[in-house]
Protein backbone atom coordinates (compact mmCIF):
# COMPACT_ATOMS: atom_id res chain seq x y z
CA UNK A 1 0.00 0.00 0.00
CA UNK A 2 1.39 3.45 -0.98
CA UNK A 3 0.91 6.55 1.82
CA UNK A 4 0.39 9.28 -0.07
CA UNK A 5 0.54 12.82 0.85
CA UNK A 6 -0.45 16.02 -1.42
CA UNK A 7 2.92 17.93 -1.99
CA UNK A 8 1.45 20.72 -0.98
CA UNK A 9 0.02 19.99 2.06
CA UNK A 10 3.25 17.86 3.17
CA UNK A 11 5.21 21.17 2.80
CA UNK A 12 2.93 23.16 4.47
CA UNK A 13 2.81 20.51 7.49
CA UNK A 14 6.72 20.42 7.47
CA UNK A 15 6.66 24.04 7.32
CA UNK A 16 4.74 24.71 9.95
CA UNK A 17 6.60 22.43 11.91
CA UNK A 18 9.86 24.72 11.60
CA UNK A 19 10.58 25.07 8.16
CA UNK A 20 12.57 23.22 5.80
CA UNK A 21 15.60 22.23 6.66
CA UNK A 22 18.39 19.25 5.77
CA UNK A 23 16.74 16.89 7.86
CA UNK A 24 13.38 17.46 6.22
CA UNK A 25 15.06 17.38 2.45
CA UNK A 26 14.64 14.45 0.59
CA UNK A 27 12.08 13.11 2.78
CA UNK A 28 9.84 10.59 1.21
CA UNK A 29 6.12 11.88 0.41
CA UNK A 30 5.38 8.55 -1.12
CA UNK A 31 6.77 4.73 0.55
CA UNK A 32 8.77 3.71 -2.45
CA UNK A 33 7.57 0.61 -4.10
CA UNK A 34 9.22 -1.43 -7.37
CA UNK A 35 7.11 -0.54 -10.63
CA UNK A 36 8.53 -2.49 -12.58
CA UNK A 37 12.01 -4.97 -13.39
CA UNK A 38 14.29 -4.72 -16.35
CA UNK A 39 15.98 -7.53 -17.08
CA UNK A 40 19.56 -7.92 -18.31
CA UNK A 41 18.11 -9.33 -21.73
CA UNK A 42 16.17 -5.82 -22.27
CA UNK A 43 19.35 -4.11 -20.97
CA UNK A 44 21.28 -5.98 -23.37
CA UNK A 45 18.72 -5.20 -26.00
CA UNK A 46 18.94 -1.57 -25.85
CA UNK A 47 21.50 -0.68 -28.46
CA UNK A 48 24.53 0.17 -25.64
CA UNK A 49 26.41 -3.27 -24.74
CA UNK A 50 28.68 -2.20 -27.01
CA UNK A 51 29.60 1.08 -24.88
CA UNK A 52 28.09 -0.20 -21.29
CA UNK A 53 29.08 -4.33 -21.37
CA UNK A 54 26.97 -6.83 -21.13
CA UNK A 55 23.82 -6.27 -18.24
CA UNK A 56 25.17 -7.70 -14.90
CA UNK A 57 22.29 -6.91 -12.90
CA UNK A 58 18.07 -6.62 -13.45
CA UNK A 59 16.78 -3.00 -12.32
CA UNK A 60 13.75 -2.58 -10.63
CA UNK A 61 12.26 1.29 -11.29
CA UNK A 62 11.30 2.70 -7.83
CA UNK A 63 9.15 6.07 -8.35
CA UNK A 64 10.32 8.92 -5.75
CA UNK A 65 8.21 11.74 -4.50
CA UNK A 66 10.09 13.68 -1.90
CA UNK A 67 10.76 17.38 -0.25
CA UNK A 68 12.95 20.39 -1.78
CA UNK A 69 12.99 23.20 -1.86
CA UNK A 70 11.84 26.06 -4.55
CA UNK A 71 14.38 28.61 -6.11
CA UNK A 72 13.95 31.00 -2.66
CA UNK A 73 13.85 28.01 -0.26
CA UNK A 74 10.29 27.70 -0.40
CA UNK A 75 8.50 24.86 0.68
CA UNK A 76 8.22 22.22 -2.50
CA UNK A 77 8.84 18.83 -3.90
CA UNK A 78 10.22 17.18 -6.77
CA UNK A 79 9.63 13.77 -7.88
CA UNK A 80 12.17 11.27 -9.64
CA UNK A 81 13.22 7.85 -10.14
CA UNK A 82 15.65 5.44 -8.01
CA UNK A 83 17.04 2.64 -10.09
CA UNK A 84 18.12 -0.42 -8.06
CA UNK A 85 20.58 -3.35 -9.36
CA UNK A 86 18.76 -6.48 -8.37
CA UNK A 87 19.30 -10.40 -9.06
CA UNK A 88 22.19 -12.93 -8.58
CA UNK A 89 25.52 -11.69 -7.80
CA UNK A 90 23.96 -8.01 -7.09
CA UNK A 91 22.57 -7.57 -3.79
CA UNK A 92 26.14 -6.31 -2.23
CA UNK A 93 26.26 -2.85 -0.90
CA UNK A 94 25.76 -0.51 -4.62
CA UNK A 95 27.90 2.80 -5.03
CA UNK A 96 25.05 5.80 -5.96
CA UNK A 97 25.06 7.64 -9.24
CA UNK A 98 22.86 10.91 -8.85
CA UNK A 99 21.98 12.18 -12.50
CA UNK A 100 20.39 15.55 -13.35
CA UNK A 101 18.56 14.98 -16.77
CA UNK A 102 18.96 16.78 -19.97
CA UNK A 103 16.48 20.39 -20.75
CA UNK A 104 13.40 19.27 -20.87
CA UNK A 105 9.84 20.99 -22.27
CA UNK A 106 7.09 18.81 -21.20
CA UNK A 107 5.96 19.42 -17.56
CA UNK A 108 4.11 15.64 -17.14
CA UNK A 109 7.33 13.98 -18.07
CA UNK A 110 9.15 11.69 -15.48
CA UNK A 111 11.42 9.16 -15.54
CA UNK A 112 10.21 6.40 -13.72
CA UNK A 113 8.89 5.49 -16.26
CA UNK A 114 11.07 2.35 -18.28
CA UNK A 115 9.87 3.24 -21.37
CA UNK A 116 11.68 6.64 -21.49
CA UNK A 117 15.07 6.56 -23.50
CA UNK A 118 16.69 8.69 -20.83
CA UNK A 119 15.91 6.26 -18.11
CA UNK A 120 16.33 3.28 -20.08
CA UNK A 121 19.91 4.71 -21.01
CA UNK A 122 20.50 5.05 -17.38
CA UNK A 123 19.58 1.22 -16.62
CA UNK A 124 22.18 0.31 -19.16
CA UNK A 125 24.51 2.23 -18.67
CA UNK A 126 24.95 2.21 -14.44
CA UNK A 127 22.35 0.39 -13.03
CA UNK A 128 22.84 -2.89 -15.30
CA UNK A 129 26.16 -2.84 -14.31
CA UNK A 130 25.73 -2.68 -10.27
CA UNK A 131 25.50 1.30 -9.60
CA UNK A 132 22.09 2.35 -7.68
CA UNK A 133 21.10 5.60 -10.29
CA UNK A 134 18.92 8.50 -8.75
CA UNK A 135 17.49 10.67 -11.00
CA UNK A 136 15.30 14.04 -10.37
CA UNK A 137 12.70 15.47 -12.38
CA UNK A 138 13.74 18.81 -11.68
CA UNK A 139 11.29 21.09 -9.94
CA UNK A 140 8.51 22.07 -12.00
CA UNK A 141 8.15 18.58 -13.38
CA UNK A 142 5.51 15.42 -12.83
CA UNK A 143 4.65 15.65 -9.34
CA UNK A 144 6.37 18.69 -8.25
CA UNK A 145 4.00 21.21 -7.19
CA UNK A 146 6.42 24.12 -8.23
CA UNK A 147 5.06 26.59 -10.10
CA UNK A 148 7.87 27.26 -12.77
CA UNK A 149 10.67 25.31 -13.69
CA UNK A 150 14.45 27.07 -12.46
CA UNK A 151 15.83 26.38 -15.57
CA UNK A 152 19.77 26.46 -15.32
CA UNK A 153 19.71 28.00 -11.66
CA UNK A 154 22.56 26.24 -10.20
CA UNK A 155 21.82 27.05 -6.57
CA UNK A 156 17.74 24.79 -7.08
CA UNK A 157 18.98 22.44 -9.46
CA UNK A 158 21.88 21.46 -6.87
CA UNK A 159 19.46 21.46 -4.14
CA UNK A 160 17.05 19.28 -6.35
CA UNK A 161 19.90 16.45 -6.96
CA UNK A 162 21.17 16.95 -3.55
CA UNK A 163 17.73 16.08 -1.96
CA UNK A 164 17.32 13.18 -4.31
CA UNK A 165 20.49 11.52 -2.95
CA UNK A 166 19.21 11.58 0.44
CA UNK A 167 15.91 10.10 -0.81
CA UNK A 168 17.23 7.62 -2.49
CA UNK A 169 19.13 6.90 0.77
CA UNK A 170 15.99 6.51 2.59
CA UNK A 171 14.12 4.26 0.00
CA UNK A 172 17.27 2.34 0.10
CA UNK A 173 16.47 1.79 3.75
CA UNK A 174 12.69 1.12 3.22
CA UNK A 175 13.57 -1.26 0.05
CA UNK A 176 16.29 -3.35 2.23
CA UNK A 177 18.82 -1.96 -0.70
CA UNK A 178 21.99 -1.35 0.54
CA UNK A 179 24.20 1.98 -1.04
CA UNK A 180 28.07 1.39 0.21
CA UNK A 181 28.55 5.27 0.81
CA UNK A 182 30.24 6.25 -2.43
CA UNK A 183 28.52 8.80 -4.85
CA UNK A 184 28.90 9.60 -8.24
CA UNK A 185 27.52 12.89 -9.91
CA UNK A 186 26.70 13.00 -13.58
CA UNK A 187 24.20 15.00 -15.62
CA UNK A 188 24.42 15.75 -19.58
CA UNK A 189 23.52 19.04 -21.19
CA UNK A 190 21.64 21.05 -18.56
CA UNK A 191 22.19 18.18 -16.65
CA UNK A 192 25.92 18.47 -16.83
CA UNK A 193 25.43 22.28 -15.53
CA UNK A 194 23.01 21.01 -12.80
CA UNK A 195 25.74 18.08 -11.63
CA UNK A 196 28.67 20.46 -11.48
CA UNK A 197 26.62 23.04 -9.39
CA UNK A 198 25.54 19.48 -7.34
CA UNK A 199 29.39 18.95 -6.90
CA UNK A 200 30.61 21.91 -6.14
CA UNK A 201 27.48 22.50 -3.99
CA UNK A 202 28.29 19.46 -2.16
CA UNK A 203 32.21 19.53 -1.90
CA UNK A 204 31.91 23.24 -0.32
CA UNK A 205 29.17 22.72 2.02
CA UNK A 206 28.22 18.91 2.05
CA UNK A 207 31.07 16.93 2.58
CA UNK A 208 30.84 15.89 5.63
CA UNK A 209 26.53 13.97 4.75
CA UNK A 210 27.84 13.25 1.13
CA UNK A 211 31.31 11.46 -0.20
CA UNK A 212 31.36 12.20 -3.72
CA UNK A 213 34.16 10.46 -5.39
CA UNK A 214 33.52 11.26 -8.78
CA UNK A 215 31.61 13.76 -11.20
CA UNK A 216 31.64 13.52 -14.75
CA UNK A 217 29.80 16.19 -16.57
CA UNK A 218 28.75 16.01 -19.87
CA UNK A 219 27.92 18.65 -22.49
CA UNK A 220 27.29 21.29 -19.68
CA UNK A 221 26.52 24.77 -20.30
CA UNK A 222 29.09 26.21 -17.58
CA UNK A 223 30.37 29.19 -19.05
CA UNK A 224 26.75 30.84 -18.98
CA UNK A 225 27.86 34.55 -19.12
CA UNK A 226 30.19 33.75 -22.01
CA UNK A 227 27.76 32.33 -24.20
CA UNK A 228 25.38 35.31 -23.74
CA UNK A 229 28.05 37.01 -25.47
CA UNK A 230 28.68 35.67 -28.79
CA UNK A 231 27.02 36.83 -31.95
CA UNK A 232 25.89 34.34 -33.28
CA UNK A 233 22.81 32.37 -31.41
CA UNK A 234 23.00 28.31 -30.79
CA UNK A 235 21.57 25.46 -32.56
CA UNK A 236 17.61 25.22 -30.45
CA UNK A 237 17.93 28.90 -29.26
CA UNK A 238 14.18 29.32 -29.76
CA UNK A 239 13.63 26.47 -26.85
CA UNK A 240 16.52 27.30 -24.27
CA UNK A 241 16.82 31.12 -24.42
CA UNK A 242 13.53 31.56 -23.44
CA UNK A 243 13.50 29.01 -21.05
CA UNK A 244 16.04 30.76 -18.59
CA UNK A 245 15.23 34.43 -19.60
CA UNK A 246 11.93 34.17 -18.08
CA UNK A 247 12.86 31.42 -15.49
CA UNK A 248 15.36 34.09 -14.01
CA UNK A 249 12.96 36.62 -14.37
CA UNK A 250 11.26 34.80 -11.89
CA UNK A 251 13.96 34.63 -9.70
CA UNK A 252 16.24 37.66 -9.68
CA UNK A 253 13.12 39.75 -10.96
CA UNK A 254 15.41 42.72 -13.05
CA UNK A 255 15.86 41.43 -16.65
CA UNK A 256 13.42 43.03 -17.93
CA UNK A 257 10.80 45.51 -16.98
CA UNK A 258 7.98 44.41 -19.06
CA UNK A 259 8.30 41.35 -21.71
CA UNK A 260 7.26 43.16 -24.01
CA UNK A 261 10.47 45.18 -24.37
CA UNK A 262 11.95 41.98 -24.31
CA UNK A 263 10.45 39.62 -26.17
CA UNK A 264 8.35 40.86 -29.49
CA UNK A 265 4.52 39.85 -30.11
CA UNK A 266 2.67 37.00 -29.87
CA UNK A 267 5.14 35.19 -28.28
CA UNK A 268 4.74 38.22 -25.48
CA UNK A 269 1.93 37.36 -25.10
CA UNK A 270 2.38 34.10 -23.53
CA UNK A 271 6.33 32.84 -23.28
CA UNK A 272 6.46 33.38 -19.41
CA UNK A 273 4.31 30.38 -18.94
CA UNK A 274 4.96 28.21 -22.12
CA UNK A 275 7.86 26.72 -20.90
CA UNK A 276 7.65 23.39 -19.54
CA UNK A 277 4.47 22.87 -21.51
CA UNK A 278 1.74 20.35 -20.02
CA UNK A 279 0.70 19.32 -23.44
CA UNK A 280 3.04 20.31 -26.05
CA UNK A 281 6.75 18.79 -26.89
CA UNK A 282 9.96 20.65 -28.85
CA UNK A 283 8.54 19.59 -32.25
CA UNK A 284 5.30 20.85 -31.46
CA UNK A 285 6.06 23.95 -29.70
CA UNK A 286 7.24 25.21 -33.52
CA UNK A 287 4.67 23.26 -34.98
CA UNK A 288 2.08 24.95 -33.54
CA UNK A 289 3.22 27.95 -33.92
CA UNK A 290 4.14 28.89 -30.13
CA UNK A 291 7.97 28.71 -31.30
CA UNK A 292 9.43 29.98 -34.92
CA UNK A 293 11.35 27.43 -36.84
CA UNK A 294 8.37 25.97 -38.32
CA UNK A 295 9.40 28.04 -41.77
CA UNK A 296 13.14 26.29 -41.23
CA UNK A 297 14.63 29.50 -39.62
CA UNK A 298 18.21 29.65 -39.10
CA UNK A 299 18.80 30.26 -34.87
CA UNK A 300 19.35 33.94 -35.66
CA UNK A 301 16.37 34.21 -37.52
CA UNK A 302 14.95 32.03 -34.25
CA UNK A 303 16.50 34.65 -32.00
CA UNK A 304 15.46 37.87 -33.95
CA UNK A 305 11.87 36.72 -34.49
CA UNK A 306 11.77 35.87 -30.44
CA UNK A 307 13.43 38.67 -28.86
CA UNK A 308 13.36 42.84 -29.52
CA UNK A 309 16.45 43.73 -31.10
CA UNK A 310 17.24 45.94 -28.25
CA UNK A 311 16.86 43.78 -25.62
CA UNK A 312 19.69 41.35 -27.86
CA UNK A 313 21.87 44.67 -28.23
CA UNK A 314 21.99 45.39 -24.98
CA UNK A 315 22.86 41.90 -23.86
CA UNK A 316 25.86 41.74 -26.31
CA UNK A 317 27.07 45.63 -25.62
CA UNK A 318 26.18 46.58 -22.38
CA UNK A 319 28.88 45.50 -19.43
CA UNK A 320 26.13 46.15 -16.90
CA UNK A 321 23.63 44.16 -18.82
CA UNK A 322 20.93 42.20 -16.19
CA UNK A 323 20.75 39.13 -18.33
CA UNK A 324 25.16 38.70 -18.15
CA UNK A 325 24.82 39.65 -14.54
CA UNK A 326 22.58 36.82 -13.75
CA UNK A 327 24.14 34.29 -16.29
CA UNK A 328 27.53 34.97 -14.27
CA UNK A 329 25.39 34.29 -10.86
CA UNK A 330 24.68 30.64 -12.75
CA UNK A 331 27.95 30.03 -14.09
CA UNK A 332 30.65 27.50 -12.75
CA UNK A 333 33.71 28.27 -12.93
CA UNK A 334 34.87 29.71 -9.80
CA UNK A 335 35.75 26.49 -7.76
CA UNK A 336 38.22 23.86 -7.75
CA UNK A 337 36.88 20.19 -7.47
CA UNK A 338 38.42 17.93 -4.99
CA UNK A 339 37.22 14.57 -6.47
CA UNK A 340 38.17 13.01 -9.91
CA UNK A 341 36.74 14.95 -12.38
CA UNK A 342 36.07 14.48 -16.16
CA UNK A 343 34.46 17.07 -18.85
CA UNK A 344 33.03 15.52 -21.71
CA UNK A 345 31.55 16.91 -25.10
CA UNK A 346 32.08 16.59 -28.71
CA UNK A 347 33.86 19.51 -30.39
CA UNK A 348 30.98 19.96 -33.53
CA UNK A 349 28.37 20.48 -30.57
CA UNK A 350 26.10 23.01 -31.83
CA UNK A 351 24.17 23.77 -28.79
CA UNK A 352 26.58 23.36 -26.17
CA UNK A 353 29.89 24.41 -27.84
CA UNK A 354 32.91 22.76 -26.31
CA UNK A 355 34.98 26.10 -27.25
CA UNK A 356 32.66 28.04 -25.32
CA UNK A 357 31.49 25.73 -22.41
CA UNK A 358 34.45 22.42 -21.54
CA UNK A 359 37.46 24.18 -22.67
CA UNK A 360 36.73 27.64 -20.41
CA UNK A 361 35.92 25.47 -17.36
CA UNK A 362 38.99 23.05 -18.47
CA UNK A 363 40.98 26.38 -18.36
CA UNK A 364 39.97 27.70 -15.22
CA UNK A 365 40.33 24.62 -13.43
CA UNK A 366 44.13 24.39 -15.00
CA UNK A 367 44.79 27.56 -14.24
CA UNK A 368 44.57 26.85 -10.10
CA UNK A 369 47.00 24.02 -10.85
CA UNK A 370 44.54 20.91 -10.72
CA UNK A 371 45.78 17.66 -11.67
CA UNK A 372 42.40 15.77 -11.10
CA UNK A 373 40.42 17.15 -14.17
CA UNK A 374 40.43 15.50 -17.71
CA UNK A 375 38.51 16.92 -20.83
CA UNK A 376 37.50 14.16 -23.38
CA UNK A 377 36.37 15.16 -27.27
CA UNK A 378 33.91 12.34 -28.37
CA UNK A 379 33.71 13.86 -31.37
CA UNK A 380 36.03 10.80 -33.20
CA UNK A 381 33.50 7.99 -31.61
CA UNK A 382 30.66 10.10 -33.18
CA UNK A 383 31.89 10.61 -36.73
CA UNK A 384 33.35 6.88 -36.51
CA UNK A 385 29.99 5.74 -36.05
CA UNK A 386 27.82 8.04 -38.18
CA UNK A 387 30.01 9.54 -40.69
CA UNK A 388 31.43 13.00 -41.57
CA UNK A 389 28.61 15.78 -39.53
CA UNK A 390 27.23 17.54 -42.47
CA UNK A 391 24.27 20.27 -42.32
CA UNK A 392 22.08 16.86 -43.08
CA UNK A 393 23.06 15.40 -39.67
CA UNK A 394 24.31 17.99 -37.44
CA UNK A 395 21.07 18.19 -35.73
CA UNK A 396 21.52 14.58 -34.07
CA UNK A 397 24.49 15.92 -32.75
CA UNK A 398 23.43 16.99 -29.25
CA UNK A 399 20.39 15.13 -28.32
CA UNK A 400 21.18 11.70 -30.23
CA UNK A 401 24.73 11.08 -31.15
CA UNK A 402 26.73 13.12 -28.20
CA UNK A 403 25.33 11.49 -24.89
CA UNK A 404 25.82 7.39 -25.01
CA UNK A 405 29.49 8.31 -25.98
CA UNK A 406 29.91 10.67 -23.15
CA UNK A 407 28.19 8.44 -20.71
CA UNK A 408 30.80 5.67 -21.80
CA UNK A 409 33.55 7.97 -20.68
CA UNK A 410 31.46 8.39 -17.40
CA UNK A 411 31.29 4.75 -16.99
CA UNK A 412 35.02 4.29 -17.39
CA UNK A 413 35.68 6.71 -14.60
CA UNK A 414 33.15 5.72 -11.88
CA UNK A 415 34.61 1.88 -12.77
CA UNK A 416 37.80 2.94 -11.41
CA UNK A 417 36.34 4.91 -7.75
CA UNK A 418 33.24 2.57 -7.45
Amino acid sequence: MKLRLSAVGAAVLLAACGGLDSNHNGQLLETPASMFTMTKAQLDASGLIGLSGAAKCDVQVVPLNYVTPGAKGEASNASGVLLLPTGAGCTGPAPLVAYAKGTDVQKTRTLANPADSETGLLAAMYAGQGYAVVATDYLGFAKSAYSYHPYLHAASEATSVIDSIRAARNAAKVLNASLNGKVMLTGYSQGGHASMATHREIEKNLSGEITVVAGAHLAGPYNLSGSAKIPDAIAGYQFFVPYFVTAWQKIYGNLYSDVKTAFKAPYSDYIETLLPNPTLNYTTLVTSGKLPGMNGETPNQARDALFQAAFVKDITDNANNTVVAAAKQNDLLDWAPKAQTLLCGGKDDPTVPPLVHQAVAKASFDKQGLTNVTSVDVHPFIVATYGAITMANIGNYHGSYEPPFCHAQALGLFNKVK
